[in-house]
């Protein structure tokens, strides 16, 4: 376990001594006061202070806190799927990514409610700079990846991250959360990195892709906001993009985003879980490919096909799609009261004089039916 101190959770043991230094943390204490409003400090320091392991934390704190979470800034969060999983069962949750911390608090949730084993995930470092933070991510069973290397301690890195998310699944029974590309999402095209299975294969030792795939119990996920909080803010990068100019975040601006997922209105949020890839689907895709690179190809298709299948797709969605080729093809699925809400939403949010601002918008909504389009069509 020794390689693995840099990048991993909290031991059980840790908890409570960690929790005794940082409760009465402003910013601790704030999220504390925010998931139990009708109670005086004293109460929830008593909470806090009474998790003697990361489950007692999660379903005591961080659980009742989604809940708050959800009831303020959501119309509800729905999931399918997951009854097809086994509840003494580890599995590798691979999903698209659009909030930094909800997603796997979310997911988390619902494993909870289904008895399943809840996830150790991932997370940038580079998010976690600040001491609450990494408190936090570490006290609620986040891993880092570490971010900002050189080649040769990003092979090293890599490496190490590889064996210990073997470790937590083969020899802990831990299930395990990553998302299916580095960093978020920003214009709503989810993605597979052939880098992050690439990644996840250097541990595989003896065995060959397709046998510790199938050993690791793939499952793909896919996380459907109806509404992103985050979408304003990440329009800056999504322009920088399409300008083909540098962009570089500001101090605060993951911070930030925590802060307006978190709070902001996500509408209906929707989590369906896919099947879990399966030993004869690797050995059939194994045996059609002539390199490494094509076998990782073809998995990282396989995940989007499920994500952009799965994907649940709201009124915003088909709007977006309409208005960005001004017609109607998709007006069955939505409303006319549901279109005007939408543009609304829309001239309050960016400049709609500037016509690549509004197209880039459009598209971060429109992209997820662009996919099941796609996805159909190559059925076909």
């Amino acid at each position: 376990m020794s390689n693995f101190e840099e990048i991993r959770f909290y031991h059980d043991h840790e908890v409570q001594p960690a929790l005794k230094q940082y409760v009465k943390h402003p910013m601790v204490k704030a999220l504390l006061q925010f998931t139990f409003p009708e109670k005086p400090f004293e109460e929830i320091e008593e909470i806090a202070l009474s998790c003697n392991s990361i489950r007692d934390f999660q379903t005591k704190i961080i659980y009742s806190s989604v809940q708050r979470v959800l009831e303020k800034s959501s119309e509800g969060l729905s999931y399918s799927g997951f009854d097809k999983l086994k509840s003494d069962e580890s599995y590798m949750f691979i999903s698209n990514h659009r909030d930094i911390i909800l997603d796997t608090s979310l997911l988390n949730c619902v494993l909870y409610e289904q008895g399943l084993i809840m996830t150790a995930s991932a997370i940038g470092d580079n998010l976690v700079k600040k001491p609450f933070l990494l408190l936090l991510s570490r006290i609620n069973r986040n891993f880092l990846v570490q971010r900002g290397l050189g080649p040769r301690e990003m092979l090293k890195s890599s490496q190490n991250l590889s064996e210990y998310i073997r470790h937590l699944l083969l020899e802990e029974n831990r299930s395990v959360w990553m998302a299916q590309r580095e960093g978020r999402t920003k214009d709503g095209n989810d993605t597979t990195q052939q880098g992050v299975l690439k990644m996840l294969a250097m541990a595989k030792g003896d065995m060959s892709i397709a046998e510790y795939f199938t050993r690791i119990k793939i499952v793909p996920v896919a996380i459907s906001y109806e509404f992103d909080p985050t979408d304003v803010l990440k329009m800056p990068e999504i322009m920088a993009k399409r300008m083909e100019t540098t962009y570089t975040k500001s101090a605060n601006e993951d911070f930030n985003s925590i802060m307006q997922g978190a709070l902001g209105n996500k509408g209906r949020i929707h989590i369906k879980a896919g099947n879990v890839l399966d030993s004869s689907w690797f050995e059939k895709i194994e045996s059609e490919q002539t390199s490494t690179n094509d076998l990782l190809k073809a998995i990282a298709a396989a995940i989007d096909d499920n994500v952009h299948k799965n994907y649940k797709l709201w009124p915003a969605n088909y709007i977006a799609l309409d208005l960005l080729n001004n017609n109607d093809t998709y007006s069955s699925h939505y409303t006319l009261k549901e279109k005007r809400q939408f543009e609304r939403r829309l001239s309050r949010r960016i400049d709609v004089k500037n016509a690549l601002e509004v197209n880039s918008y459009l598209l971060m909504y429109a992209n997820p039916v662009i996919n099941l389009e796609v996805l159909n069509e190559n059925k076909i």
